[in-house]
């Protein structure tokens, strides 16, 4: 097996079979066995028949295999933070101990971001290991913050989320290593509390309650029986291939490069150019959609990811999946699509920042989003733009929205302008994300003049951030008068009561 630094050249004949750089090969075919190897686990090394040891163990060395495989000797960084990591979470205060993780953790992924971008300076571009590293760096600061719950915080000053994640007691070497390394989320996470991450690994995913015995007795647990995923693994490996063509026939006939082409600037209509934005920006998402989902479907298949049972009683396997497509692609608002794109890392920027900021929640999780992704200007245009763009999107919702709801006609109308303005938005903002560099970036804005940061900002400044009480209430009135009248139409015997229950609502608001 030919190797460098950069990672294994195996499939390096596959690769140029393909027209593929040797990384993308690596990680995707490391995937595809890590999937087929997580059947394996789950079958074989089952908690009920394997000590919970060994599971930790064969987890980890698969992980690091992979992670070498792919990146060579810079999946060292991989192992290395986590040992230095370990080493402050143990020695320092619990009281300190979110602080000085996060700190330390955020420094290492940054100074390996600085080399890898400005020392090598895109020579051994295959090297990426800093996507791996993001991660890690994720799971080490939410334990971190969990830890702190758990053992430094009284219990009446957690919020309940905080509560259901906090941790109680400091791992084990052995169960860090395997949290932060294993081989279902080394290369592509997703992020997992390591609350849910331990109840996999021990066997109690599926336990609920306590289970009466014939002494009379109850036992500590109830087993269920374990719902297969085989379901939800298909589905989302035909997610995965219908993700891989389309980045594969998408990406190179609509490169995001030729929206700053200075003849297509020129000549182009303002709808045209708007056009090829967002689908230029549409052909960069697949690759995403394929890299998450697929890391989804092999914790799925080794039995991680089981969140319960929906309405129908079907098994629901989204506990750790990282995106809502179809939320994507249809959000109507920048919230919207930010809630359901990246899941996992929206949760970890709300957990370790959004919720605990005392000063300017939004400005920080929004800045440390940009300083977690990486060192490229281009990510904190993106982020710094998002943020304008999300305040003043917020700005309009609360203040025209209502107008809106009197009718379904009006809300439908409102929905198709706030999906098209939303899509648009969010290509403007993230461009630079793909356009990283300060004079790619610059000059894309440029071609547009700045005209949506013009607006975001004049939008912030001249509507109120929250409307008359006034506004409101008359809002309501108008939704009750239609609603009403829509009962009264469809000739419903109820309708007197529904009048009644609005009356007395509109007493108590008065």
């Amino acid at each position: 097996m030919g190797s460098s630094g950069c990672g294994s050249e195996l499939l390096l004949p596959l690769s140029e079979i393909l027209r593929l750089p040797i990384e993308q090969v690596n990680f995707a075919m490391c995937q595809l066995f890590g999937l087929f190897t997580a059947f394996l686990f789950r079958n074989y090394l089952h908690p009920s028949k394997t000590n919970h040891a060994v599971r930790h163990v064969i987890v980890t060395l698969l992980g690091l295999h992979f992670a070498f495989f792919c990146f060579g000797r810079y999946a060292i960084h991989f192992l290395g933070e986590v040992i230095l990591l370990y080493c402050i979470m143990v020695t320092v205060h619990v009281k300190n101990i979110h602080k000085c993780s996060f700190l330390v953790a955020m420094a290492y992924l940054t100074i390996c971001q600085i080399i890898r971008v400005y020392v090598f300076d895109g020579v051994e571009r295959s090297a990426d290991f800093s996507g791996p590293l993001m991660v890690i760096t994720q799971k080490i600061t939410k334990l971190a913050f969990e830890l702190h719950d758990g053992l430094a915080r009284d219990e009446n000053e957690l919020k309940p989320s905080q509560k259901r994640l906090a941790v109680r007691r400091i791992p084990t070497f052995l169960e860090y290593l395997s949290y932060n390394l294993n081989f279902m989320g080394i290369l592509a996470g997703p992020l997992i509390s390591f609350n849910d991450y331990i109840r996999f690994i021990e066997g109690k995913t599926f336990e609920v309650g306590a289970k009466p015995l014939a002494n009379g007795n109850k036992s500590n647990k109830c087993l269920l029986d374990e719902p297969s995923s085989l379901g939800a693994v298909g589905y989302k490996l035909l997610i995965c291939v219908v993700c891989a063509f389309m980045h594969l026939s998408l990406l190179e006939l609509f490169p995001v490069s030729y929206n700053t082409d200075d003849t297509f600037v020129a000549t182009a209509s303002i709808p045209t150019r708007l056009l090829y934005l967002y689908i230029s920006l549409l052909a960069c998402r697949p690759k995403y959609y394929f890299a998450w989902t697929i890391a989804d479907a092999v914790n799925n298949a080794a039995g991680l990811g089981f969140s319960g049972y929906d309405s129908r009683g079907k098994p629901r396997w989204d506990l750790v999946s990282n995106l809502n497509i179809f939320n994507v692609e249809f959000a109507t608002s920048m919230k919207i699509f930010i809630d359901n794109w990246n899941i996992q890392t929206a949760l970890w920027l709300k957990e370790v920042c959004y919720d605990r900021c005392p000063f300017s929640p939004t400005l920080m999780t929004f800045l440390l989003s940009a300083i977690w992704h990486g060192v490229y200007p281009g990510y904190y245009f993106t982020f710094m733009t998002g943020m304008l763009m999300t305040l003043a999107a917020r700005t309009v919702r609360n203040n025209l929205r209502p107008y809106f709801l009197v009718s379904p006609t009006r809300k439908t109308f409102y929905d198709v302008v706030t999906w098209a303005t939303t899509q648009l938005v969010v290509s403007y903002t993230v461009a630079p994300f793909v356009l990283p560099f300060v004079d790619t970036s610059l000059k894309f804005y440029r071609t547009w003049y700045f005209s949506l940061h013009i607006i975001a900002i004049a939008v912030i400044l001249v509507l109120p951030k929250k409307p008359s009480c006034t506004s409101k209430e008359q809002q309501k009135l108008q939704v009750t008068k239609q609603t009403v009248m829509m009962h009264h139409r469809n000739g419903q015997q109820n309708g007197r009561a529904l009048v009644d229950s609005n009356q007395n609502h509109r007493l108590r608001v008065d």
